[in-house]
């Protein structure tokens, strides 16, 4: 009982709505209990306890169009903020030269951004280089992460790791292990609302191999540090429409 007092706890300090806790609660309760102990004392991993389930704490379960799975946190204490994708380390998106240098040196973001705006038919695959991408008309562009991360919330896209938390780069794999329990009881939570899944990289993959997996539609694309991201007319099939660039979805006013 003090166990799931403490859970609860968890999900609150994290804004997690009501809605979620007879998905999430499960969830979390298929982790093994050492691990799950450990998770509640708050210390040695990042993100930060308060962050753990940031996720899950804007969307609600109707909500739901697209899980996009990642691998684990970014390894940096400013860069893993609770969302797969999303570097908290990054302020700006665009620069006067081009993409940000935040942008720039991060080489999974770097082509995600890139391939967002090729698939606007803002940048051509013929020329992505800094130059193009500073000579574009930014009115109509958000600038910011965390702009990003609100327009894939506007589409209905959870941004979950496999892992939900890094300590060490010779533990990650013990944590996705760790965790896998924890995603096949989402997916089950999950079942009646069948959000599609987004996989990426291999990591991402191995869901498929998890229990109640095969019940939901995958989309499946190489990880974007690969620079055959960009332009992967896949990933602009599905991250074009969504428009994740745009200030103001579907706006008509746009200088765009």
């Amino acid at each position: 009982m003090e166990e799931k007092k403490a859970l609860r706890h968890l999900l609150e300090m994290n804004g997690v709505s009501r809605e979620w806790e007879p998905i999430l609660l499960p969830a979390l309760e298929s982790l093994e209990a050492e691990y799950r102990e450990w998770i509640l004392g708050g210390e040695g991993y990042i993100p930060s306890k308060e962050r753990l389930l940031a996720a899950f704490s804007t969307l609600r379960p109707e909500d739901l169009r697209y899980i996009l799975f990642g691998q684990d946190p970014y390894p940096r204490e400013e860069s893993a903020v609770g969302y797969a994708f999303i570097d908290g380390r990054v302020k700006r998106i665009f620069s006067a030269t081009g993409l940000s240098r935040e942008v720039n040196r991060a080489t999974s973001l770097r082509n995600f951004i890139k391939m967002a705006l090729a698939a606007e038919g803002l940048l051509k695959c013929t020329d992505l280089s800094q130059r193009a991408i500073a000579a574009l008309p930014k009115e109509g562009l958000i600038d910011s992460i965390d702009e990003l991360r609100k327009n894939f919330e506007k589409n209905g896209v959870l941004l979950l790791n496999m892992a939900l938390l890094f300590s060490t780069k010779e533990e990650s794999k013990r944590h996705i292990k760790a965790w896998r329990g924890f995603v096949e009881r989402l997916l089950r939570g999950l079942g009646s609302y069948r959000p599609r899944l987004i996989l990426f990289g291999a990591h991402a993959r191995d869901l498929r191999k998890l229990k109640g997996a095969e019940a939901f539609e995958t989309i499946e694309l190489e990880h974007p540090y690969n620079v055959s991201f960009v332009c992967n007319s896949k990933a602009w099939e599905l991250f074009g429409p969504m428009h994740l660039l745009r200030k103001e979805k579907g706006s008509d006013s746009m200088n765009l």
